[in-house]
């Protein structure tokens, strides 16, 4: 990897320590330059360092930041966004997601400096073209919030809030989601006016909301137990991961009803064109022994139920 001198580009990014994401807003980078995050030297939030970034393929461009996150600083004012003890054991890249492996010292560092590595890496990696999320295991185990709940996949909107938006501002809108029938083998469809956190993006809000289950009226489609890991959108398709729990059905509908259930909610509500569905990020996947999961699935209004429309009367 090409090796230049580390220098800061812009100043310290003010954080507070209340924010949840415990991340600073992103500066604008000088022009023309390339730059990482890493911790300020107090350890209290981020800074953007310029670095040089080896970009011959998405691969190289993933291992020369991952290099560039652990490099000991060359400047008292800032740290790597990676401790020392802290190792990458094992990382891949599928379908714009780059997954990394962490050894087990990742899971030792005190809560605040996880967070900011945690922010640094994700928002270091994502800020590429060709990166649109970031998922975390610590030795194969995926990396889990203080309620326990999976992160899954992150992006850069994890961290940083929208334009004018505070940590506590909220949004009101309508899904239309869509849920088994009676006997499960047609999609019913159901709206649903939610209020939700600004900083969710809409395809996560939508399978949250779908995995809460429909209202009375209608049955639901997807396991509960099962993590969703991810829900990103690029270049159209909106990705989502679940965890292995997602492939055991516990409803008495047919396969293609959970599937489309979450194809057609996805397309209904957000700006994509199609979905790819994967397990533990692998996408070679037979749903039920049934639905093929390797390709990105259009929505299919085969699969939802006709109204019934009252004759007219004599």
């Amino acid at each position: 990897m090409k090796k230049r001198g580390m220098k800061i580009c812009l100043g310290i990014l003010g954080i507070s320590l209340c924010l949840l994401s415990a991340c600073a807003k992103k500066a604008k980078p000088v022009s023309g330059t390339e730059c990482i995050y890493c911790l300020n030297s107090e350890g209290t939030g981020l800074v953007e360092v310029e670095y040089e970034i080896v970009r011959n393929s998405p691969e190289e461009t993933v291992s020369s930041i991952l290099n560039g996150l652990s490099k000991p600083a060359e400047d008292l004012s800032y740290m790597p966004a990676i401790p020392e003890d802290v190792k990458v054991d094992a990382w891949r890249m599928e379908h714009a997601i780059v997954y990394l492996d962490f050894n087990a010292a990742y899971l030792e560092m005190p809560a605040l400096k996880e967070k900011l590595t945690r922010a640094a890496i994700v928002r270091s990696l994502t800020r590429q073209e060709e990166i649109s999320g970031v998922c975390i295991t610590v030795e194969q185990e995926i990396l889990r919030n203080e309620a326990g709940k999976p992160l899954g996949v992150m992006n850069e909107d994890d961290f940083v809030q929208s334009t004018g938006a505070s940590p506590s501002s909220y949004e009101k809108t309508t899904l239309t989601l869509y849920f088994a029938n009676e006997d499960g083998s047609k999609l019913v469809s159901q709206q649903m006016d939610v209020k939700y956190n600004s900083n969710i993006s809409k395809e996560k809000l939508i399978m949250e909301k779908l995995m809460s289950g429909p209202k009375s009226g209608a049955f639901p489609t997807v396991n509960p137990d099962a993590a969703l890991l991810g829900a990103t959108m690029k270049d159209g398709i909106c990705y989502v991961n679940f965890d292995a729990e997602f492939l055991n059905s516990v409803y008495d509908i047919r396969p293609e009803i959970a599937i489309y259930s979450i194809v057609n909610s996805l397309v209904e509500g957000t700006s994509a064109g199609k979905v790819q569905i994967t397990v533990n990020g692998e996408k070679s996947v037979m749903y039920q022994e049934t639905v093929d999961l390797s390709q990105p699935l259009s929505r299919d209004l085969s699969w939802e139920e006709e109204e019934e429309t009252e004759e007219p009367s004599d």
